[in-house]
């Protein structure tokens, strides 16, 4: 019986550490050192959440950039890659597909190479990003569709690159999110 007991102490001091003291003292340091990561990184736009920075959505008019596709729909609760390989005839001729269909949306010449990040997938299906090369494409379209030079679409672009990570890994890359609200907000 003594045994039992000094395990039933033991089961709730560690439950009480770990289950409550603990979580609170990382939660309370996030708050502090992190407030916009440790709360979702949340974008608002007029007072009103309409995202996050980390979870893409889709755009579908042309006054905004469009995200690149998603297997999911960028449902977060269902994050997941097609599982395609590249040697799949779906996901081939998804992506010629895809590529027809975004020349003709941007207006760009039927031989113009598009980036891969406009017709595939990526790995969650909830990349909030996509290449500086892809966001210059759709400029012109989205110039057009707020009545605004084509100029100032890609300095807001400009504005809103983000640098590869440390310098080495991955490629220039837009926030859609970031730049579509900055674009509604008049940061031009």
């Amino acid at each position: 019986m003594k045994q039992f007991m000094q395990a039933l102490k033991m089961l709730i001091i560690m439950s009480v550490f770990l289950g409550l003291v603990y979580p609170l003292v990382v939660y309370g340091l996030a708050q502090i050192a992190f407030p916009a990561s440790a709360n979702g990184s949340l974008v608002s736009q007029n007072g009103r959440v309409v995202g996050s920075m980390l979870i893409g959505q889709t755009f579908e008019q042309a006054k905004y950039f469009h995200s690149r596709p998603s297997a999911c729909k960028y449902d977060a609760a269902n994050s997941s890659a097609s599982n395609l390989g590249p040697m799949n005839d779906a996901l081939l001729d998804g992506a010629k597909s895809g590529a027809i269909a975004y020349r003709q949306e941007n207006g760009l010449p039927e031989s113009y190479p598009v980036s891969s990040d406009a017709v595939l997938m990526s790995g969650s299906g909830l990349d909030p990003h996509i290449t500086l090369a892809n966001s210059l494409d759709q400029a012109a379209r989205v110039a057009e569709a707020r009545k605004l030079p084509k100029q100032k679409i890609v300095d807001a672009i400009r504005r809103q690159v983000q640098e590869k990570t440390f310098g080495l890994i991955g490629s220039e890359r837009v926030n859609v999110l970031q730049l579509n609200v900055a674009l509604d907000n008049g940061v031009i």
